[in-house]
C-alpha cells in the first residue's frame, strides 16, 4: 500500500518517527509530508532514513513531478499523525499553502486523522467545528487520549500510541472500498438513527472515575449492523477505544464522543431530532459526584477516606421515551442487569421496561463473564409492557440484527 504520512507542528511529532517505522516494517510504502513546523521538531534525515524517501515541505521543490498534486493522486492511504489544531483548521478551510495541505486536497482515497494538543484547544468550539466539517466530508478523526501533555499539564489530547493508530488507519483503509454500495441495500434503507455505546464516566478528580466495566462492543455492533442494513448512522460513544471508533467510521457511521452522562444526553438528544430510531445500549451512569476535586485527592494515612457524597443523573432513555423529538420515533433501551433476593434478571427487567417506557427494553445479564467485555450477548427484549417480544443469543452482531429486526417489524406497524 502507497501511504502519504503528513505530520504536523506539535511535541507529538516524535511519535510519528515510530509510526512510520511500524507501517514500513508492515511492508508498505511511506512517504512523509511533514509541515514546516513538523521539521523543527524532529530533522528531515529521520524521516528519509527510515522512509527511504524525499522529505520536503515545499510544492516548489521537484516541479516536473507536480508533487503538490501527484502524491494525492497516487497515495492509497493518508495518515496524519499529529494533526495539530492549525492543520485540521487549515484542512477544513481546504487551504493548499504547504505540500501536505495540498496532497490532503487531491486524495481520494481514506484520510485518517490523529488530533494531539493541549485540552482546551481540543474542546474549544472552533475545533470541534472543525472536526466535525472534516468528518462530514469523510475524513476519519480519531479521538485524542486523554493523560500527560506537555509540562504538568493532563486532560484529553494526548496522541494515541502509534499502534493503535496503525491499527486504526490500516483497518479503515481495509474497510472502505465498496461501503457506500453495501449500505445501499437492507431494510433500514433510507431511515436514519442514533446509537448510544460505551460506558460514561464522571470525573471524581483529575485521575479518578466513577464508571462501569461496558466496553461497549454491543453498541458498536449495533451501529455497525444499522448501516450494513441501509440506514444513517450517528453513534455516540461514550469512552470507547480507538479501534472501535475507527472501524466505525470505516463502516459510514458518524461518531460524536462523550465521556459523562451530561454529555451524553446532550449528544443524543440533539442527533435525535431527526432519528426514526434511538437505541440507548450505552451503560450510563445512575449517579455523579456533586463535586469533581480540582486536583489528584490524596490519601492521608491514618484519616481514612474522605466521603463522596452522588446525586442522581437524568434518565436519559426514559427522557427519550417521555419526550418523543421526532414523531413516530421508535426508542429501544438496554438493561444490564443482575438477579437478587428481590428478583430475577428478567423480573427486574420487565419491571424496568414498564417504568421506563421505551418501545422496546433488550434485557441482558451481566457479570461472571457475561455482558461485559466478552464478545458473545443474550438477551430478551421486551415491550412497554413487560411482554416478551424476541430473544436472541450469539455473536453481539447476532444479537444486534436481532436488535434491528425488532425494531423494523415495529416501524412497519406504525
Amino acid at each position: 500500500m502507497r501511504i502519504l504520512l503528513g505530520v504536523s507542528g506539535g511535541i507529538a511529532a516524535y511519535k510519528a518517527v515510530l509510526l512510520l517505522r511500524l507501517l514500513r516494517e508492515q511492508g508498505h510504502a511511506v512517504r512523509v509530508l511533514p509541515t514546516a513546523s513538523a521539521l523543527r521538531f524532529v530533522g528531515a534525515p529521520t524521516f528519509e532514513a527510515l522512509s527511504g524517501e524525499p522529505v520536503t515541505s515545499e510544492v516548489f521543490e521537484d516541479v516536473p513531478q507536480v508533487p503538490h498534486v501527484a502524491l494525492g493522486q497516487g497515495a492509497d492511504l493518508v495518515v496524519v499523525a499529529p494533526a495539530t489544531a492549525d492543520l485540521m483548521a487549515r484542512a477544513a478551510a481546504g487551504r493548499a499553502d504547504d505540500l501536505l495541505t495540498s496532497a490532503l486536497l487531491t486524495a481520494r482515497c481514506p484520510v485518517v486523522m490523529a488530533p494531539a494538543m493541549h485540552t482546551e484547544m481540543w474542546e474549544h468550539p472552533a475545533t470541534r467545528a472543525n472536526v466535525a466539517t472534516l468528518r462530514a466530508r469523510g475524513v476519519v478523526v480519531l479521538d485524542p487520549d486523554a493523560g500527560r501533555l506537555t509540562g504538568a499539564d493532563t486532560g484529553p489530547g494526548r496522541l494515541p500510541d502509534p499502534e493503535d493508530i496503525a491499527r486504526a488507519a490500516l483497518a479503515v483503509a481495509a474497510g472502505d472500498a465498496g461501503r457506500e454500495e453495501r449500505a445501499d441495500r437492507g431494510d433500514l434503507a433510507g431511515r436514519s438513527v442514533v446509537v448510544s455505546a460505551g460506558g460514561t464516566r464522571e470525573p471524581l478528580d483529575p485521575v479518578r472515575f466513577l464508571g462501569n466495566r461496558s466496553s461497549g462492543r454491543q453498541g458498536v455492533a449495533l451501529a455497525e449492523a444499522a448501516r450494513a442494513r441501509g440506514a444513517r448512522v450517528r453513534l455516540v460513544a461514550a469512552n470507547l477505544d480507538t479501534d472501535a471508533v475507527a472501524g466505525c467510521q470505516a463502516a459510514g457511521v458518524e461518531v460524536v464522543g462523550v465521556e459523562t452522562t451530561a454529555q451524553l444526553r446532550e449528544a443524543v438528544r440533539a442527533a435525535a431530532v431527526d432519528a426514526d430510531a434511538v437505541v440507548m445500549a450505552a451503560a450510563v451512569s445512575d449517579f455523579r459526584p456533586v463535586t469533581a476535586a480540582g486536583a489528584k485527592i490524596k490519601k492521608t494515612p491514618g484519616s481514612g477516606p474522605a466521603p463522596i457524597e452522588l446525586v442522581e443523573n437524568p434518565d436519559v432513555l426514559a427522557e427519550l421515551a417521555r419526550d418523543r423529538l421526532r414523531p413516530g420515533q421508535v426508542v429501544v433501551g438496554f438493561a444490564a442487569e443482575t438477579g437478587d433476593a428481590d428478583g430475577s434478571v428478567l423480573e427486574h427487567g420487565r419491571a424496568k421496561a414498564r417504568r421506563k417506557g421505551a418501545d422496546l427494553l433488550a434485557v441482558n445479564a451481566v457479570g461472571h463473564g457475561r455482558g461485559f467485555a466478552v464478545d458473545t450477548n443474550e438477551v430478551t427484549v421486551l415491550d412497554a409492557r413487560g411482554e416478551t417480544v424476541a430473544e436472541a443469543a450469539g455473536t453481539k452482531r447476532e444479537v444486534a440484527d436481532a436488535v434491528w429486526t425488532a425494531v423494523t417489524t415495529l416501524m412497519s406497524d406504525m
